[in-house]
């Protein structure tokens, strides 16, 4: 018969071989930074932008653009500075950048934004770009600070749902700083004006039991709201994804579904790290690494 104090024992045993197994498959697991870029890299089509996903045959003006700073801030310079020139050869006479429908939208050209302010001091030359391109998002910035698009086809759902126009407040981030870099008011001032309008919508960051609302654009939204000072609104649409996060760290797509989207629980733990609230956010960011 095993005594109290063979358990004990054996316990110990197990609990010394599972710390011993832990920190063996830590030193053989790949590091997840580096295997982030490696997809990077995989996915960048020869000479040009980003894949969405693999396989794709169109790299989106849109995905490269906001991926620069990260690239660029990760240490992959070269990379960074690539991706902006073949932005700069893609661009529309107008200033603007297309979706992969080929049609220009307003929040893909402030995407490309965010890149080319990443690079812009290794890249000064990339200067007439920048303002060309914020000059289309600020005319499509209507004087009540309605976001305006010239389609909103590629945000549609086969079932009749389209990505909600919330989403639509991750434009004016880059337009404020590239107002405040390049010392243009116009730009300045049209964020604020964007922002006056987005703050005035009831519904701004709820997170709704809807496709409409995904954590993708959760993440977009308090994300937007913290880089512009709104921090107490963006704790809110936060407090309703903690609220719905799994034991595991996992943060479903939505309310009412039990699927998760990976983009999304990135974007939303950003916006936990960025005001200050790691626990929930080091918690996705495990879950995640578990299913690279």
């Amino acid at each position: 018969m095993l005594t109290k104090k063979v358990i004990k024992r054996l316990n110990r045993g197990v609990e010394h071989t599972v710390r011993k197994v832990k920190y063996r498959l830590a030193s053989i697991r790949p590091n997840p930074l580096e295997q982030a870029v490696r997809w990077f890299h995989s996915n960048r089509i020869p000479g040009g932008g980003i894949r969405p996903f693999p396989r794709n045959p169109i790299a989106t003006q849109e995905v490269t653009g906001y991926s620069i700073p990260t690239l660029y801030n990760v240490g992959e310079k070269d990379l960074a500075r690539d991706l902006a020139r073949w932005e700069t050869s893609v661009q529309n006479p107008d200033g603007s950048f297309s979706a992969i429908d080929g049609v220009p939208y307003t929040f893909d050209t402030a995407q490309v934004i965010r890149g080319f302010l990443a690079v812009l001091e290794d890249i000064p030359e990339l200067e007439p770009n920048l303002r060309r391109a914020c000059n289309y998002v600020d005319r499509h910035i209507a004087p009540d600070g309605k976001v305006l698009h010239e389609s909103y086809d590629t945000w549609k759902f086969e079932d009749g749902n389209t990505l909600s126009e919330n989403g639509n407040v991750y434009v004016l981030p880059p337009m404020l700083q590239a107002g405040k870099l390049l010392s243009e008011q116009r730009y300045i001032d049209s964020a604020k004006r964007g922002l006056d309008y987005f703050r005035k919508k009831p519904d701004l960051t709820e997170f709704k039991p809807s496709i409409s609302t995904i954590s993708h654009y959760l993440g977009y939204i308090t994300e937007a709201l913290i880089d512009l000072g709104e921090i107490e609104l963006a704790k809110e649409g936060l407090r309703q994804g903690q609220v719905l996060q799994a034991k595991n760290g996992a943060i479903p797509a939505y309310p009412s579904v039990e699927w998760f989207c990976s983009t999304g629980m990135a974007q939303v733990a950003i916006s936990w790290y960025k005001i200050g609230d790691p626990q929930p956010a080091d918690r996705a960011m495990e879950y995640l690494e578990t299913m690279q």
